[in-house]
């Protein structure tokens, strides 16, 4: 059962970075976009990632505290399943505090005064662009964590006798 906590918690993880990785990678391109072309980007691009991407984000979180239990009496493992689990945690913290006022602000937008959503996205920009950056790395942070706690348990050296010829 360690095993396959382990494989779905690192998997929901890696899923849940794919997320924040696009962003990062699309961030220098789309920091030159226009207030129109920038709008339309961000108002029709990104439904499925809320809709899929919190699946992943909030899937890897109760992973990771399920998993950390598991591993309670693995001290090694545990220590880093725990920072890795509120790694995750913390990213979602993020998002919370920083990315999804700006997706509040921008819906209420588009209901009562559409006309002023690209103007709008130009005054939030740099808090959702970078707000996704800061959770790109807390989650990678968490990402490691989770994958070093795996590693700690796996012996250093192989010896001749258990060795694959």
């Amino acid at each position: 059962m360690l095993r396959s906590w382990r494989f779905i918690t690192i998997v929901l993880t890696a899923l849940a970075l794919t997320m924040t990785s696009a962003h990062v990678l699309e961030l220098p391109q789309k920091m030159d976009y226009d207030p129109q072309l920038y709008a339309a980007v961000n108002t029709t691009l990104y439904r499925w990632f809320a809709l899929v991407g919190g699946v992943y984000q909030i899937g890897s979180i109760l992973a990771a505290f399920v998993l950390a239990f598991l591993v309670r009496h693995r001290l090694p493992a545990f220590r880093w399943t725990v920072a890795g689990a509120i790694c995750l945690a913390l990213a979602f913290a993020s998002w919370l505090a920083i990315v999804a006022p700006v997706n509040n602000d921008v819906a209420g937008a588009l209901q009562t005064a559409p006309q002023s959503v690209p103007a709008l996205w130009m005054q939030l920009r740099n808090r959702w662009e970078y707000g996704h950056a800061i959770g790109f790395v807390i989650t990678l942070a968490g990402l490691a964590m989770l994958v070093y706690s795996i590693l700690v348990e796996t012996p250093k050296e192989r010896t001749q006798a258990s060795a694959v010829p």
